[in-house]
């Protein structure tokens, strides 16, 4: 190709077409067609009855459903509440009822609504159902924490540029530094958003912060950590780890029992749902199952330590070897105008390949 112009375009047309090729499989992928694959549900009750009429809805449903017995209301709930299930269903010839969980999953609850419904309809008995952890009013799909994990995602990996190209010359452990400290103020925003500006969380706010404030400093770390290495390609990477496959497999629109098994078994152990589900654990389930969760985040920030620790002697091997090309000052030969030039270009072109990584990524 003749024109460097139209090669150098070309050349950065890459990175958006991928990204619409990778989000296009991803948020499809995952969010097209929700339907149940093993959902979790149970039958309330020990007689006999109970017991042929949960046999029932497992050969109906097949793959569907999985589907429990358990003796008491009470232990329905409690598996409600620890999300082992997502609805259980409680017979009764004149007034059956379903318990359902909106806040840990408002999509989990219709979907077994849907299935219960035509149950009771059956009968020829309307269905009673009841929200034994319903969101907040100013959340009432509970879908808020979603879109909090996107502001808090899009504030740490459009941070990553910043830091990893205009800040190339700093040394690693400066970046790393400046890395923490931003995932510091990016928990601030999301606790804010969360709590004074939508209201999304009543309640520890505190623990809001820390947890947004985990969850972004382990992206920032494995950003600036990955970008020594990958350079502008980074920004495409960040986009596959912490959105492609990160709010896809957060689990929250779809729980991951409401998706196909690659993004169900994301869920286990990605970050965006280690920040999603600890979010839930403590605004709505009284911690339970937080531990977990933090503990996630937790090996996620690891991850990103190491990155960068790998980085850092990545980059002190480079400068020594460098120097130890470099004659003495005393003996350097005098430097020619070509070569001046030549350096000079070659020092703008890295300043403006910087700048327009970081447009690139704050446009995305």
């Amino acid at each position: 190709m003749r024109s460097p112009a139209l090669r150098h375009v070309l050349t950065h047309l890459i990175t958006p077409l991928l990204m619409c090729i990778g989000m296009g499989l991803a948020y499809m992928g995952a969010f097209v067609t929700p339907e149940p694959n093993h959902l979790p549900v149970a039958v309330v009750g020990t007689a006999p009855k109970a017991k042929v009429f949960a046999q029932t809805v497992k050969d109906a449903a097949g793959d569907k459903l999985d589907v429990r017995t358990v003796a008491t209301r009470a232990d329905a709930v409690g598996l409600l509440k620890s999300r082992d299930v997502t609805g259980a269903y409680v017979p009764s010839a004149k007034a059956p009822e379903l318990l359902v969980a909106t806040a840990a999953s408002d999509m989990g609850a219709t979907a077994v609504e849907k299935v219960f419904t035509p149950v009771a309809a059956e009968e020829g008995v309307p269905l009673k159902v009841t929200d034994v952890a319903a969101p907040v009013a100013d959340d009432p799909t509970g879908q808020g924490l979603f879109f909090l994990l996107i502001a808090v995602s899009i504030g740490s990996y459009a941070s990553v540029a910043a830091l990893g190209a205009a800040g190339a010359g700093l040394a690693m452990r400066v970046r790393a530094l400046l890395a923490l400290g931003v995932a510091a103020v990016v928990g601030g925003i999301g606790a804010l958003l969360a709590g004074p500006v939508f209201h999304l969380a009543h309640h520890d706010l505190a623990g809001v912060w820390g947890m947004a404030s985990l969850y972004s400093a382990g992206i920032l770390l494995i950003g600036v950590g990955l970008h020594t290495f990958l350079k502008r390609w980074t920004t495409l990477t960040m986009m596959v780890l912490f959105v492609m496959l990160n709010f896809t497999s957060s689990g929250g629109l779809f729980q991951p029992e409401l998706q196909n098994g690659f993004f169900g078994t994301l869920h286990a152990f990605w970050n965006g749902a280690g920040f999603v589900e600890g979010a839930r654990s403590l605004l709505y389930f009284g911690d339970d199952g937080l531990g977990r969760s933090v503990w996630t985040l937790v090996a996620w920030l690891l991850a990103g330590v190491l990155v960068t620790v790998v980085a850092a002697l990545y980059e002190r091997t480079r400068t020594d070897r460098q120097e130890a090309t470099v004659p003495g000052a005393e003996a350097a030969p005098a430097v020619s105008e070509p070569e001046r030039t030549a350096r000079r270009a070659t020092e703008e072109e890295a300043a403006r390949e910087a700048e327009e990584e970081t447009e690139e990524t704050v446009g995305v």
